[in-house]
């Protein structure tokens, strides 16, 4: 992350992250649009390979926090700090279609194993078979899985997901959420997983952060893994009673009310 004026939000990007020391911390976060505050003193921590959602209504600043944390906002103030390196994901694919989708991949990357990396990514998202393909030849499934892959041959340790799976269906959304649980099992990354769904948060977070009012109004741990599980045992699952419970406090307290 580069600094900032001084009027911004400063911020470095130093080394690789080791043992369990936090990959992004923020401090004194604030945000504002045409005299409105969105962000009114963010402070958030993230642990080395730590999964974060961010929750909260329409309008409440997500998005506006991931942008800030990523760099793409200079009129933000506040500290920020990611040890090693980031990478985001957004809710539009954002592929270049006048490129074919091993070089959206590879897109900024130099050295001599860009080649095998790109390919390494594409496998890992299984598209290992679509390297010369279009982006217009994709199914918005396909495109979202290279717009991961562009963020993984990065090797990030943070990935920043501002709503990776908000515009598609039910079905490829269950498959990408899966997705990433298995590649975060694999790699070890952090996220903060900004999003609007609930279940999502709760399949994908070790821990929830409400946003209200322009700050974290309250922070809920996740523990849903039962012990003992194994390979063909889903981690978590809406079937479980604690996870209906949770389930139903967020909604509660995002003001949704019981059917």
């Amino acid at each position: 992350m580069t600094g900032g004026a001084e009027a911004g939000v400063t911020g470095t990007a130093v080394g690789r992250v080791t043992g369990g020391a936090a990959v992004l911390t923020a401090h004194g976060v604030r945000r504002a649009f045409d005299g409105r505050p969105v962000l009114a003193g963010i402070d958030l921590t993230i642990a080395a390979g730590e999964v974060v959602a961010l929750l909260g209504g329409s309008g409440s600043g997500k998005s506006t926090l991931l942008r800030v944390l990523a760099g793409l906002d200079a009129e933000a103030t506040g500290r920020t700090r990611v040890r090693g390196t980031a990478a985001v994901v957004f809710q539009e694919h954002r592929l270049l279609p006048w490129k074919r989708v091993g070089d959206n991949v590879a897109l900024g990357l130099t050295g001599p194993h860009v080649r095998s990396r790109v390919d390494r990514a594409l496998t890992e998202v299984g598209l290992a078979d679509r390297h010369r393909a279009w982006p217009a030849e994709l199914s918005g499934g396909q495109a979202q899985r290279v717009a991961v892959a562009r963020a993984l041959v990065r090797e990030p340790d943070l990935l920043l997901l501002d709503e990776p799976f908000g515009a598609l269906d039910a079905l490829t959304r269950l498959r990408m959420q899966s997705l990433l649980r298995r590649l975060r099992a694999e790699h070890g990354f952090a996220a903060l997983l900004v999003t609007h769904d609930v279940e999502e948060a709760l399949l994908l977070a070790d821990r929830i952060l409400l946003l209200d009012g322009g700050v974290i109004a309250e922070e809920i741990p996740v523990d849903l893994d039962p012990a003992g599980r194994s390979a063909d045992r889903p981690a978590r699952s809406p079937d479980q009673p604690a996870f209906g419970a949770l389930r139903r406090r967020l909604l509660d307290r995002l003001g949704v009310p019981a059917a």
